[in-house]
């Protein structure tokens, strides 16, 4: 696995002092599970995309220690060992636990891929990791992937075995063919600060990077997020993000596992399927970027359904509208958590549990343990509370580099990552995002404050979802097009739109100049808004 282990390495004594980085991987976590609760649910596997319709799969942990020692002796008789990447492209179903858990036995490099990848994507992303194990859903969502594997195949020369779960695929093996076999008879060695994750950045940007992850930046991060929420072994996780993304990956598949605690996984987010699902198993602790909570919220309000079991919902990927946040604490009856990372990184801020709702819903939160945050101007010096400029991290959970582009990695000698935000702290060290720093609007030489004006509009009564993107002017430079996404029945005029801003005392260079209604907005799976498409449509 290339990339800067120096630089990785450098951190190690400073972190391993401050009690950071306790030299622990996640099969110390589960070997613990099976010790204690070995008949305990680790994983309760929901399929809603089946020919058959609705299927559940569980999995104690007795049943998913040894299946993922059955994977691992799969694996390693196809030649996989130490070091070596396993890419798994599947929604959340229970097989993609057991290869991670598998990887760790092996000592190799868990590769997730989001379903949404395609040949083009995937062609890079495979040859960058030296891919020699792809695993796909046989169908997903009306998808060929076992189609789309083998045509990849016959371009990949290092990709000499794919596997599809959930049924057979012309070229493939079935999944089960990695469990046929006696369990592993020794599980490798694995060290705390030997690279376990490799997961692409895409959706929102341009080319991918590959992000590495070890052991000790991962758990580092999952120890405080945990304790300042107060999660443990009794809470049911429930995980709607896919565990492709580093949201879902983290906090769905290890999080749990780490705590023995129960994980609820949900393949296709509808918001009526996700209520069911919290009822009928108790969930405790749901997260998810802003469109989960309004969909969710909406869906219980309409419905009546209440979900008395839910304590937590963490709310991350994008700031979430003060409004949502009123709404969604009391039609849930649960505390509404803003939080803000990268797969870089992990969630570094989240709000507390205590904090009064002024910080819930105006900040993304103070910095975990272990972890800091800064904002800085353009020369580098840092700026002073309340002032809007570039925010940058540094701490335990940071990551271990970029797969073979140690150049793209804008940590500084000090270990400041450079996270291409722009934020404000407060005095108390809350931050807020105000944005990317490629999405700056710049009308007419005045910045445009996005994430304020999307606020404003998310209050109004006709608006379920909204997201402001600049497009070239002549003159200006710059003008403002606001794309909405209407609640049902509900019409909006430009006209409409301006006069509720000017209502709100906006200063008029802030409204938009353009309204785009649009039957929904564009999103990664994981929520996040994809304002590059949305560019690419307000350019014409």
């Amino acid at each position: 696995m290339e990339f800067d282990r120096a630089r990785l390495m450098a951190r190690r004594a400073a972190a391993v002092a401050a009690g950071d980085w306790r030299d622990v991987t996640l099969l110390h976590h589960l070997a613990r599970a099976v010790a204690a609760t070995p008949d305990k649910t680790a994983v309760a596997a929901i399929r809603t995309d089946g020919v058959e319709g609705r299927s559940e799969t569980r999995l104690s942990y007795r049943q998913l220690d040894g299946l993922a020692d059955r994977a691992a002796a799969g694996l390693a008789a196809r030649g996989v060992g130490r070091g070596d990447t396993v890419s798994f492209q599947l929604p959340n179903w229970w097989e993609f636990t057991v290869l991670h858990l598998a990887c760790l036995k092996l000592g190799a490099v868990s590769n997730p891929l989001m379903v949404i990848f395609r040949e083009r994507e995937l062609s890079f992303m495979l040859d960058l990791a030296e891919t020699s194990v792809l695993v796909v859903p046989a169908q997903f969502r009306g998808f060929d992937y076992a189609g789309m594997a083998s045509n990849l195949r016959a371009r990949l020369p290092r990709l000499r075995h794919v596997f599809t779960a959930g049924g057979s695929g012309a070229g493939a093996e079935p999944f089960e063919a990695l469990l046929a076999g006696a369990p592993l008879a020794r599980v490798t060695d694995l060290g705390a600060d030997d690279v376990i994750q490799l997961l692409y950045t895409s959706g929102t940007t341009g080319e991918p990077k590959g992000v590495l992850h070890t052991s000790n930046t991962m758990l580092s991060n999952l120890v405080p997020f945990a304790d300042r929420l107060g999660l443990g072994a009794d809470d049911v996780i429930h995980m709607p993000s896919p565990m492709a993304h580093q949201l879902g990956f983290m906090y769905g598949l290890v999080l749990p596992v780490m705590l023995g605690a129960t994980a609820v996984l949900q393949d296709v987010f509808t918001a009526p399927e996700m209520a069911r699902q919290i009822i009928q198993e108790g969930a405790s602790f749901t997260m998810g970027a802003t469109p989960f909570l309004n969909d969710l919220t909406e869906h219980v309000a309409a419905s009546g359904a209440g979900t008395p079991s839910l304590r937590v919902f963490v709310s991350a990927g994008a700031p979430i509208p003060r409004a949502l946040v009123t709404r969604a604490r009391p039609t849930l009856g649960a505390a509404v958590i803003s939080a803000w990372g990268m797969s870089e990184n992990g969630a570094v801020t989240t709000t507390r549990l205590d904090d009064p709702e002024e910080k819930a819903t105006t900040t993304d939160g103070l910095a975990l343990p272990g972890m800091a945050v800064r904002v800085i101007d353009a020369e580098g010096d840092v700026l002073p509370a309340g002032a809007e400029g570039r925010l940058q991290v540094r701490g335990c959970s940071n990551f271990a580099g970029y797969l073979k582009r140690p150049e793209l990695d804008n940590t500084d000698a000090d270990g400041w990552f450079d996270t291409g935000d722009l934020a404000r702290m407060d005095g108390e060290g809350y931050i807020r995002i105000a944005g990317r720093s490629k999405d700056i609007i710049i009308r007419g030489g005045e910045n445009i404050p996005v994430v304020e004006v999307e606020n404003l509009l998310y209050r109004h009564p006709a608006i379920a979802e909204v997201a402001i993107v600049g497009y070239p002017d002549a003159r200006l430079g710059e003008r403002a097009c606001a794309f909405v996404k209407l609640r049902e029945g509900a019409e909006l005029s430009f006209a409409d739109m301006a006069a509720f801003l000017a209502d709100q005392q906006m200063a008029r260079q802030y409204i938009p100049e353009r309204l785009e209604i649009m039957d929904a907005l564009p999103r990664t799976p994981s929520g996040k808004i994809q304002k590059f498409r949305l560019r690419e449509t307000a350019r014409g």
